[in-house]
């Protein structure tokens, strides 16, 4: 992929589409690419992706068994928030990849996903743990694991979330 839709064509190393298991029940939808990720163009490779690993784990499903994407596909300068053109740009892709994979299960990531996908603004800090549909398929949406690093003592709340989503897939 070789996008130059947006000016973050002029400032990514990578363009970092996503990974994972194409028939995967579960989809983790972030915000962006950092820094680490645009290096080696992959989603989740750094620190918050270690601790991704470990919310995934929680679910008691591993990396291989899910899909792993962000809404934009090329890192922001300085890691500064998405740019609203930019997402406007780049859902397509997102919103491609979820209708190829046909998940049961989305995991939003933080505001940016959540308001993304849903089409709405509301603050990640009120609607975390909320159960939601989009389109037919069973929507959660929890912390990003780089507000966890910086603000840990939501974490309890972020496994609490992750404990849902266990939950919702012996159900289905």
């Amino acid at each position: 992929m070789n996008c130059i839709k947006c000016d973050l064509c002029r400032t990514r190393r990578s363009v970092v589409f996503g990974e994972g298991n194409q028939a995967a029940d579960v989809i983790f939808v972030g915000e962006a690419p950092g820094e680490e990720e645009d290096l080696q163009g992959r989603p989740f490779v750094g620190r918050a992706g270690r601790l991704l690993d470990q919310l995934i784990r929680h679910t008691g499903l591993s990396r291989n068994d899910v899909f792993i994407c962000n809404v934009l596909k090329c890192r922001p300068p300085a890691n500064r928030d998405p740019e609203e053109k930019e997402i406007e740009t780049c859902k397509g892709y997102l919103f491609d990849q979820i209708d190829l994979i046909e998940p049961k299960i989305i995991c939003l990531l933080g505001r940016h996903a959540h308001n993304t996908v849903l089409d709405v603004d509301e603050r990640i800090t009120k609607v975390r743990g909320a159960i939601r549909e989009w389109q037919g398929i069973t929507v959660i949406s929890t912390f990003h694991p780089s507000f966890l690093l910086r603000n840990a003592s939501h974490m309890k709340e972020a496994l609490e979330d992750m404990e849902r989503l266990r939950n919702l897939l012996e159900s289905s």
